[in-house]
């Protein structure tokens, strides 16, 4: 399939997603009008004080968010450009409210749950259903894990972005911060693994090879095919040819000699293996031709899928004769470390016994208050790449940001010079021994002091792992795109829930009981 039929197919698919998720002529609106028996206004919804738990903070903040009209409005003019300009969001039955998405959306990632947890929470949580606009009384409605997973899939990053300045404006209002007041910022990087297994080359040949061999099975039942009827027993046969070549790399040899014999059985052993994959690659080839002149939609969707595959497979082959059979080091570009996750990359970042993480980068700009004011995804980049870039584009957002802080791995010549034009203050120290100039520079007390303040981007970082960026649990570097903003924007409502506990614990102070005397 050629770039331009891709393309087609991937705007067919969309069309198609669209239609299955909104329905045709679904009304679709941002909040239901009607109020249920039982309903709970959000504005009245209260939360236990002496609660120490995350929900609450993210649910107040969301509930603030809701109550406050200039807010709600911004807000809700930004969630109208999820649905499709062809869904029509006056007629029709009713779809999923928007507000119903980005309730479940933050607190799906706030809270580091997967699709099964967040329904059972949506369909049980008391607050939380509230929230969602649920009476408290005789309301079974239970929401369909399909229907929750399609609809927070249908935000972009974007979106999320615009929603995200907004919220933080909000929280700037609430600290009663002037538009003329400083912002003063963090910028690090942090991984965000992906759900992958570890990566070695027979493995990942395996996991091209049990696709390619289930999906041109199923489609040749589909059509009425012959050759792969027994595609279950070669999967078998492949995987036990992967285990002994596994095992023989893990077993360990005594003698010299016995090293050597090992050494030619692991090398027989990978042989059969891409040798026996090659061959069912070639059969699958001979049977997407013929799947190909069928010229059924539907398989014209499966043959891509399976070239993809195919691809991958390929790779693996001459990657396991390269390294093994012939003894080459294969270069980390050429390298691909999920089949599934493409987009995965193997970084080293130097962590106490963690000597690799898989994922990609995402670099983080925090202000004094807590609130992540821009973040970029990292593919194939260093920090010292995305320092200028990130800065300039928060400081068009935010012009206040007057200074900002960076460790040592950002640092370059180039950057330090560029960086002082955009900022009053780039605290960027320098790797290395420095001359008379620049330790009288970084000596300086506003230099020093934001130095020190500038590990407490750490505690902000943790925060958004141990609130769902530990590991992407979506799929594709959309997803994984998605899912960071969906994060951001989670970690930055509960930042403005916190603000908002604060203040009502202020207007209404808890008082302490009095102990009885002895």
């Amino acid at each position: 399939m050629t770039a331009g039929n891709s393309n087609v197919y991937i705007q067919k698919v969309f069309v198609v997603a669209s239609v299955h998720i909104f329905g045709r002529g679904t009304m679709r609106h941002v909040v239901n009008p009607q109020t249920l028996l039982g309903q709970v206004d959000i504005s009245t919804i209260t939360f236990d004080p002496r609660s120490r738990d995350e929900i609450p903070k993210l649910l107040r903040g969301l509930q603030y968010i809701y109550c406050t009209e200039e807010i709600r409005e911004q807000v809700f003019e930004v969630l109208k450009e999820m649905v499709p300009a062809e869904i029509n969001m006056r007629n029709g039955r009713p779809g999923m409210d928007l507000w119903k998405i980005l309730v479940m959306g933050t607190i799906r990632l706030n809270c580091n749950w997967d699709y099964d947890k967040l329904k059972e929470i949506v369909d049980n949580h008391l607050r939380i259903r509230q929230m969602l606009g649920h009476p408290d009384f005789f309301d079974t409605y239970h929401y369909p894990i399909q229907t929750i997973e399609d609809n927070v899939r249908l935000f972009t990053p974007e979106i999320l972005d615009k929603i995200n300045d907004i919220v933080i404006e909000a929280g700037h209002k609430l600290l009663m911060k002037k538009k003329t007041e400083e912002l003063k910022c963090r910028c690090d990087s942090f991984v965000v693994e992906t759900d992958v297994h570890y990566p070695t080359d027979i493995n990942l040949l395996f996991d091209a090879m049990r696709k390619i061999i289930t999906l041109v099975a199923r489609a040749s039942e589909e059509v009425g095919l012959f050759g792969w009827r027994q595609s279950k027993h070669n999967l078998g046969k492949l995987k036990r040819l992967y285990r002994g070549a596994q095992q023989l790399k893990r077993s360990r040899a005594g003698t010299p000699e016995r090293a050597q014999e090992k050494e030619r059985k692991i090398k027989n052993a990978h042989r059969i293996y891409a040798d026996e994959a090659e061959w069912f690659v070639k059969q699958a080839k001979t049977t997407i031709g013929e799947l190909s002149r069928i010229g059924n939609m539907r398989m014209v969707v499966i043959v891509f899928e399976i070239e993809n595959y195919i691809r991958h497979a390929e790779r693996q082959i001459d990657q396991v004769r390269r390294r093994v059979l012939a003894g080459e080091k294969i270069p980390h570009e050429e390298k691909v470390f999920s089949i599934f996750e493409p987009h995965t990359e193997w970084i080293s970042k130097g962590k106490a016994g963690v000597p690799q993480e898989l994922g990609l980068k995402v670099c983080i700009v925090e202000d004094q208050y807590g609130f992540v004011l821009n973040h970029r995804v990292m593919r194939n980049s260093h920090d010292k790449e995305i320092a200028v870039p990130i800065i300039t584009e928060t400081k068009q957002k935010y012009p206040m940001l007057t200074s900002c802080s960076f460790d040592k791995n950002f640092y370059s010549p180039d950057n330090r010079k560029r960086l002082s034009t955009i900022l009053e203050m780039a605290v960027l120290p320098k790797k290395g021994k420095l001359s008379e100039a620049q330790l009288r520079e970084e000596s300086q007390e506003e230099f020093v002091a934001a130095r020190k303040q500038h590990p407490a981007i750490e505690s902000g970082i943790r925060a958004l792992e141990n609130h769902g960026l530990d590991r992407c649990l979506d799929y594709g570097l959309r997803g994984f795109e998605r899912y960071v903003s969906l994060a951001i924007v989670g970690r930055n409502v509960q930042v403005l829930g916190a603000i908002l506990w604060k203040q009502d614990e202020l207007k209404h102070p808890r008082v302490k009981k009095k102990t009885a005397p002895a």
